[in-house]
């Protein structure tokens, strides 16, 4: 676990400055190779704005095949458990036993209902936050590696500045909104981007069905992953869900198919499937395009 004094240290050394950390103005624009399509998209998923934020990019190229608003700052709600996983990955030890504090099991919204005292691997608390957006197991966890959810967000802090997403800021480590909690699509798909190159994150994102069991007493819980994606749509690799009432329906998702891959990040959506569905069935359509008029 890390001590106080290194967390602060690390936060005050990292800290960007008030320029820095102004709002970007200067909005993502698509690939040349990509702009003629993009009027075809609005028929296809209807006149309203499909979401708030939205970015779909080929992951192959790094091309952007469609965006909107990506820079714009939203609450990414439990999107922001990518960070939090990193952040576990990094300074934390998986097989390490975690005691469930009474906060942890008191947390608001999407939990498993564990119970204070309950000892867990960090590892299937990792699981849980990440499959089934767990919040008492996001907590659990947070509090073992950084001994508060106040110096853990100062982990997430740091890595987002050193991962360059100037437009993103976390106030807490499960996804509660707030008014200084935000992200971008752009920032979310970085951060997606630099998250899947780590196994153990990537593994666990794609997996749809795990349980998990206490150590310490004879309980499980089944995790059920909440991307609907997942088993229903070819070639999905995850990567995580989130919902609050400020937030909306979001989602990131990254598909494989025929060598071509896509990342999606939408954010404040009503529709998710369906939307998130139509844009991934564009986004393989533009990418053959593309190859077609190349051959």
């Amino acid at each position: 676990m890390m001590t106080a004094a290194i967390l602060v240290a690390m936060f005050w050394m990292s800290s960007p400055s008030r320029a820095e950390i102004a709002p970007s103005t200067a909005p993502l624009m698509p690939s040349a190779g990509f702009t003629s399509g993009l009027k075809s998209i609005h028929p296809l998923l209807g006149s309203r704005p499909i979401a708030q934020s939205v970015l779909l990019k080929d992951l192959t190229t790094g091309q952007i095949i469609y965006e909107f608003k990506a820079d714009r700052r939203l609450s990414p709600a439990s999107l922001t458990k990518v960070m939090s996983a990193l952040v576990i990955l990094e300074y934390g030890h998986l097989q390490d036993y975690v005691s469930v504090s009474s906060k942890a099991a008191s947390t608001r919204k999407t939990r498993l209902r564990l119970r204070a005292g309950q000892v867990f691997a960090l590892e299937d608390l990792v699981k849980a936050m990440l499959i089934t957006s767990a919040n008492d197991a996001c907590l659990a966890a947070v509090e073992h590696v950084a001994e508060s959810e106040e110096w853990f967000v100062l982990l997430m802090n740091t890595k987002a500045r050193a991962l360059g997403l100037l437009d993103t800021h976390f106030s807490n480590a499960c996804g509660f909104d707030a008014p200084d909690h935000y992200s971008t699509a752009a920032d979310l798909a970085t951060l997606s981007e630099f998250a899947l190159r780590h196994p153990v994150f990537k593994a666990f994102v794609r997996s749809e069905l795990e349980i998990i069991t206490a150590v310490n007493v004879n309980r499980s819980y089944l995790l059920r992953n909440t991307n609907r994606l997942l088993g229903r749509m070819p070639g999905v690799e995850g990567v995580k869900t989130g919902f609050t009432s400020k937030a909306g329906r979001c989602l990131i998702a990254k598909v494989s198919q025929n060598g071509k891959q896509l990342l999606l990040v939408l954010l404040h959506t009503t529709r998710r499937w369906n939307t998130a569905s139509n844009l991934i069935e564009y986004g393989f359509q533009q990418l053959d395009t593309a190859t077609a008029a190349m051959q």
